[in-house]
């Protein structure tokens, strides 16, 4: 097995929860007898892999408008599809944080030097 090593600039906040009521609470799952706050390596590792998936994906989505669409500007595209990806994360239908998309954002630029 291939061990990933996740970029210093991945976000590492805890999934998002909410719990009711008036005092103080602190969101932890039990994992194999323990109980664990935020994400585990495991689950890091992997919201990292389906993010980079994501990239790699919406880059060639990128390159591929720019190509069918040579009247709009880098920045038109890119403002288009983080639109629409912004759209899948509010709704739900994407499992990313507003953390995560905003580093999947900047890791596209970087990608395609826009």
């Amino acid at each position: 097995m291939t061990t990933i090593t996740l970029p210093d600039d991945f976000p590492r906040g805890a999934p998002m929860g909410a719990v009711p009521g008036v005092q103080a609470k602190l969101l932890a799952r039990c994992i194999d007898g323990r109980y664990v706050v935020g994400w585990t390596e495991e689950e890091l590792r992997e919201q990292y892999e389906n993010c980079e998936d994501l990239v790699e994906q919406l880059v060639l989505y990128c390159q591929r408008k720019e190509h069918e669409n040579p009247e709009w500007s880098r920045e038109f595209n890119l403002e288009r599809m983080a639109k629409g990806v912004g759209k899948k994360v509010n709704t739900g239908e994407w499992d990313i944080t507003v953390d995560e998309l905003a580093w999947m954002l900047d890791r596209i630029r970087t990608i395609l030097g826009w």
